[in-house]
């Protein structure tokens, strides 16, 4: 596994490139080592501002060939967003390197790790978490994927919804609680007694009796932290009932 120095090291590499061309004008560190050391596991993440007119993806595709020549990095997937685009990195020793460019007049923060190394940036409006309504309607049709996989016995599908029921339930239950509600990262500050909860939704075996079990806990945790939608969760609560009963042939 890599090391901190070995990160530090590769870090301070690419702020050098990024000093040495001039169509570079900015940047910046986000995600967890933004406002914070991290920790041991901390990937490194960077974003870099474009001058007005210069292609991103001419900027990214000139790095993308430096990245692989010096550090060996294999690029996994490219994640536009807006006028950004994000290519993810896998470099030796499982270190993740998320490298994203952006045209220098709309380069700015989208959330609050963002720490400013050089040049300026922009002020843009913060990224907002899914409503309520969002995240609970996609369960919804989550548990009613489930039940139909159920049935036509396509258990390893099943399974797929059902955990999905379960995490959109888990981020329903951060938000009434003010944790961080994407990607699973305020699961593991939730009080034991909602998390231990939800415990029962997870699927132990793709035995249909189990399957049937494990959605009915995920549908019960889920109508549980529904508080911030409660005519929404009302409307369609006997019809998710009905996903976790024998149904007449």
């Amino acid at each position: 596994m890599f090391s901190i120095k070995e990160r530090d090291t590769i870090r301070e590499r690419v702020l050098q490139m990024a000093a040495a061309d001039q169509r570079v004008v900015a940047g910046a560190v986000v995600g967890s080592l933004a406002l914070a050391e991290g920790d041991r596991w901390s990937d490194l993440d960077l974003t870099f501002a474009v001058a007005d007119g210069v292609p991103v993806t001419e900027v990214l595709e000139d790095w993308t060939r430096n990245l692989v020549e010096e550090f060996a990095a294999v690029m996994l997937f490219d994640l536009p967003s807006g006028a950004s685009i994000y290519r993810v990195f896998l470099l030796p020793g499982c270190l993740q390197f998320d490298l994203s460019f952006t045209p220098a007049s709309k380069f700015g923060a989208t959330g609050p790790k963002f720490k400013l190394l050089f040049g300026s940036a922009v002020e843009k409006p913060f990224n907002q978490s899914p409503p309520a309504q969002e995240l609970f309607g996609y369960a919804v049709h989550h548990a009613l994927r489930a039940r139909f996989c159920i049935e036509r016995g396509r258990y390893w599908q099943a399974e797929y919804w059902i955990s999905g029921v379960r995490d959109y339930a888990l981020s329903l239950a951060c938000q009434r609680r003010g944790l961080p509600s994407v990607q699973g990262r305020g699961f593991d500050a939730l009080p034991a007694k909602v998390s231990n909860g939800f415990r029962r939704a997870l699927v132990a075996s793709l035995d249909r009796d189990e399957l049937l079990r494990a959605l009915g806990c995920a549908i019960d945790g889920l109508l549980g932290e529904a508080e911030e939608v409660q005519v929404l969760a009302a409307k369609v609560e006997a019809q998710l009932r009905q996903l976790t009963v024998a149904w007449k042939k």
